[in-house]
């Protein structure tokens, strides 16, 4: 039980995170209930993952911390299953000099190499040819490290997966490839433009064994992962998983995802992972008062560390011209 509470935990911080970053983007009420100027303090596109909480955190919980992931346009659970620091992820979305990125890069370049998050990215697809490089490295090195890829399941109608899967399968690298299947491909249902049984079958038709598990059940994910963790570890090439999940949230924070019926949202949210893992702890002997007060901890949690980024500075206007790329010219073109 203490490791599935260890797993709740890590998504309640992952939900509070986001639920934050919602507000904020939408210029609503910041940490503490401080009221804003009804101005969007996050700018810029912002990512949500409510509902799929429990891909990040079961995978995660698998690796190590020599261990590397990529991530994607909808990383922040991403970043913080990986051991990424809220404080400096929320500075970074706020635009502050003391984000990840100096406040330049925002919600989809958050990177924290220090734990091994190689860097969440806009570009669908474009983390899978990252990370197979990157275990293709490990393997040259000889290192005993690994790497899980996340991407969607629109992802896999993009040439980079197909080029990503072949090249590990090839190379018998040390990658576990994790599709977040949330069934929607920005706004549209991903069934009706993928032909075939889907991810796990591409997947097998390259020779990479693959599993599918219930995406929202973190227990499920948890062991899913750590079946084909272990065959990665061994040596015997990479590995797929097919978590089958529900984005609850639009495209971005302030997309309202009417193309959705009602009540397919309302059968979503029946499944929510936070409500599964809780029942489950409840069942096996947690009280609903500590249950409760780990909730409202770790609410309080992500409220200072949002509340420490707003009181962090603006980057200075000379950064602006830093970290850029130079065409060795000395001058503008």
């Amino acid at each position: 039980m203490n490791r599935l509470r260890g797993l709740y935990e890590r998504m309640l911080c992952i939900r509070a995170f986001e639920n934050l970053a919602e507000q904020a983007s939408q210029g609503g009420t910041s940490a503490f209930g401080q009221t804003t100027s009804g101005q969007a303090q996050v700018r810029g596109p912002l990512h949500l993952s409510h509902g799929q909480e429990a891909v990040a955190v079961g995978v995660c919980a698998n690796l190590g911390p020599q261990d590397a992931i990529t991530s994607t346009h909808r990383g922040h659970g991403h970043a913080l299953a990986k051991g990424a620091d809220p404080g400096r992820m929320f500075a970074e979305l706020l635009g502050r000099a003391s984000g990840y990125n100096g406040g330049k890069g925002g919600s989809m370049h958050i990177a924290d190499f220090s734990v091994g998050m190689l860097g969440a990215n806009g570009v669908v697809a474009a983390g899978i040819p990252i990370a197979v490089g990157a275990a293709h490295a490990f393997k040259l090195r000889r290192e005993p490290r690994i790497v899980a890829c996340f991407f969607g399941d629109g992802a896999i109608n993009r040439g980079p997966f197909l080029e990503g899967l072949n090249w590990a399968g090839v190379f018998a690298l040390p990658i576990l490839f994790v599709c977040e299947d949330n069934r929607y491909s920005a706004t549209t249902e991903t069934r009706t433009m993928t032909a075939g049984e889907g991810a796990a079958a591409r997947a097998r038709a390259c020779g990479i064994p693959a599993l599918v598990c219930d995406g929202n059940d973190v227990a499920a994910v948890d062991a899913a992962t750590a079946e084909l963790v272990a065959r990665v570890r061994a040596g015997d090439g990479p590995r797929f998983l097919q978590a089958i999940t529900y984005r609850f949230k639009g495209h971005v924070s302030v997309d309202p995802a009417a193309y959705r019926a009602p009540e397919e949202l309302a059968r979503a949210l029946d499944s929510d992972p936070l409500g599964i893992a809780r029942a489950r702890l409840a069942a096996a002997g947690s009280s609903e008062g500590s249950l409760d007060h780990l909730a409202a901890e770790v609410a309080q949690r992500m409220d200072r560390a949002m509340a420490g980024a707003l009181a962090e500075p603006w980057p200075p206007v000379a950064g602006a011209y830093e970290d850029v790329q130079t065409l060795g010219a000395g001058r503008w073109r």
